[in-house]
């Protein structure tokens, strides 16, 4: 006899949380957490074919959909604690259930995150989490932070994600390491939490590079009411990138490609060796790529020079 919805979720989802502030967790109507100060709050959906290809495997879509919401954590500075999971699957499959769950929760639990609740239906596979996180409003950040002047930095290297991506619908399979670093970016993104939190006194603004560079940043820019101006030969570059794809195309890549989620700041110029110094202490690499201008929009330079990129970055209705 086929598992209903109940046993499914008592098999794969209900797990004892070691977090004493949940006070009642998956099984009711509703959880109950003990939450006192602020609370930062996000959701992310994830729809097969949209957000991720066909037969992705389901180790790396449970690990994904965590993975997205926790670097919105990490863009506001936020710890997150706490999660719920809307699960819509077309049948019930016990050895994709297992590896989403084996995903899932071998990422909650590097990052102490409890699963609280949450809905499983049938329908096409999409599959919405939502994370609820701790902050500091004194030393959060938002992306309306930010001033003239500043420096703008990115962590990490841009464009590897997108890459893989571009490989993994290519069926590229495993031609050499370069091609399965730039794959493995994509499958199971490291978000900043940690990097985030110890940038929240210093920063001025943040956003995560989900839609790529040039998008989100944009979005940065519009909410603190100012321009950016970005320096394109210093966009940070990994050496896989550059060994699978043109200098043209891999810088193509940084600026619009998305699904890096990496962090994108800014902080005063006075800020840099404080900056510098605070990554180095959690080991998270970031490189200054430009400066908030006066006016509007985000403006690419080569060597000095304006110019146009191709792409402006991934938008969900266009």
């Amino acid at each position: 006899m086929a598992e209903g919805e109940f046993e499914i979720i008592a098999r794969y989802f209900s797990r004892s949380s070691a977090d004493r502030d949940v006070l009642v967790g998956i099984g009711d109507d509703a959880a109950v957490v003990q939450a006192s100060g602020a609370l930062a709050v996000a959701v992310d959906t994830l729809v097969e074919d949209v957000h991720f290809p066909l037969g992705l495997p389901a180790e790396a879509v449970g690990y994904r959909v965590l993975a997205v919401n926790l670097s919105d954590m990490a863009a506001m500075a936020a710890q997150p604690r706490w999660c719920t999971l809307a699960l819509t699957l077309p049948e019930p499959d016990d050895s994709w259930l297992q590896g989403f769950a084996d995903g899932l929760f071998g990422l909650a639990d590097r990052h102490s995150v409890s699963l609280i609740g949450g809905d499983l239906t049938r329908g096409p596979l999409t599959v919405s989490l939502q994370i609820f996180g701790t902050l500091n409003p004194a030393a959060m950040l938002t992306r309306g932070g930010g001033h003239v002047g500043d420096d703008i930095y990115v962590t990490g290297t841009l464009g590897d994600s997108a890459a893989g991506l571009m490989l993994i619908k290519e069926g590229a399979g495993n031609k050499g390491p370069e091609h399965a670093a730039l794959q493995e970016r994509f499958l199971w993104p490291e978000a900043r939490v940690i990097a985030g939190r110890a940038l929240g006194p210093i920063a001025s603004a943040g956003i995560d590079i989900s839609d790529g560079l040039l998008a989100d940043l944009g979005h940065l820019c519009h909410a603190s009411g100012c321009g950016a101006s970005v320096d394109v030969e210093r966009l940070p570059l990994s050496a896989e990138l550059l060994s699978v794809c043109p200098p043209t195309i891999a810088e193509a890549y940084a600026l619009s490609g998305g699904d890096d989620y990496e962090l994108c700041f800014t902080a005063a110029p006075s800020q840099a060796q404080t900056v510098e110094a605070v990554l180095a202490g959690v080991g998270c690499p970031a490189r200054r790529i430009g400066r908030l201008v006066g006016g509007s929009g985000v403006e690419c330079r080569r060597d000095g020079e304006v110019f146009d990129p191709v792409s402006s970055g991934y938008q969900h209705f266009r």
